[in-house]
């Protein structure tokens, strides 16, 4: 007789919610395997497959990985979607089976702020200012202040980040390296749609008009790479101009950084650099960035 079984479903992760309850576990992985690694994804949930390319990430660089999922208030400021941002633990625990993760650290905001909002913060400094940050004021503060605390909670030997948010990624690289602190931060190329519209979880609030707009930051993109080695000026013009007439596309800003300090370069810049877009589309707000070489 021939029996027959049905593949066994993945396990699902082990959900921490306290900070004991990671150190705790977390101290059990280094006593059995302590050669092996500990690779933490922080996010907010709302997963989609840019997060789950961190996950496969990690999964080749450490032997227990770990991601965080926590709507992080200090990073919100009055006005914006705290209250809207999709929270979908359900779905992200079953996608994080799938990608064998082990463990999930899902705290409530008292459990990370148990006196309330945080009163020593990490701050970000004069790029914090600009860009996003002119945009969301303190965004960038409360996004180092509660990285810093999953680091120190965690003690991750890697953590990784997606390049879809370069100016979140310089601010980390920097704060790590500034303050000494003992981690490697590994960066995951952005993840895109067939048509070039990078994931996010923003795209889900994208009617089907909508997203074929959003589709404008791209083509920005696009454009500002093939003029790039005509210069600053010629690029900016380029990028600019494919925006068209999107009557749904507000653009916020269109700029190019030097990514060793992330501050706009001018016409005489040479070298690579980072163009960054971001636009309104409807009632949603969405960046997007690429790598160039100024000519």
């Amino acid at each position: 007789m021939t029996i027959s079984s049905m593949p066994s479903a993945p396990a699902t992760p082990v959900v921490l919610t306290t900070v004991a309850e990671v150190q705790n576990a977390l101290a059990a992985v280094r006593a059995g395997s302590p050669a092996s690694g500990i690779a933490l994804v922080p996010t907010m949930g709302a997963l989609h497959d840019g997060h789950l390319s961190l996950v496969r990430r990690a999964r080749e660089l450490a032997g227990t990985v770990i991601v965080s999922i926590f709507v992080n208030p200090l990073q919100f400021g009055a006005g914006e979607d705290l209250d809207a941002y999709p929270r979908t633990l359900d779905a992200d625990l079953a996608a994080l089976a799938a990608e064998g993760v082990e463990y999930v650290f899902a705290p409530t905001a008292r459990e990370m702020y148990p006196n309330g909002p945080s009163e020593t913060r990490v701050t970000a400094g004069h790029v914090g200012t600009l860009l996003e940050g002119a945009t969301r004021p303190g965004h960038f503060d409360g996004m180092l202040t509660v990285v810093a605390k999953l680091f120190n909670i965690v003690r991750p030997d890697v953590a990784m980040f997606g390049q879809k948010d370069a100016q979140q990624v310089f601010l980390v690289r920097r704060m790590v390296a500034e303050l000494n602190l003992p981690l490697v931060i590994e960066v995951v190329p952005t993840v895109r749609e067939s048509d070039g519209l990078a994931l996010s979880s923003r795209n889900r609030f994208l009617d089907a008009g909508a997203r074929r707009a959003a589709l404008a930051l791209s083509g920005a993109l696009q454009s500002a790479d093939a003029a790039a080695s005509d210069g600053l000026v010629e690029l900016l013009a380029e990028a600019t101009a494919s925006f068209g007439d999107h009557d749904d596309v507000t653009l916020d800003y269109l700029v190019v950084v030097d990514p060793a300090s992330f501050l706009p370069v001018d016409e005489h810049f040479r070298g690579p650099a980072i163009a960054l877009v971001a636009a309104r589309v409807g009632a949603t707000r969405l960046i997007d960035n690429t790598p160039i070489i100024l000519g």
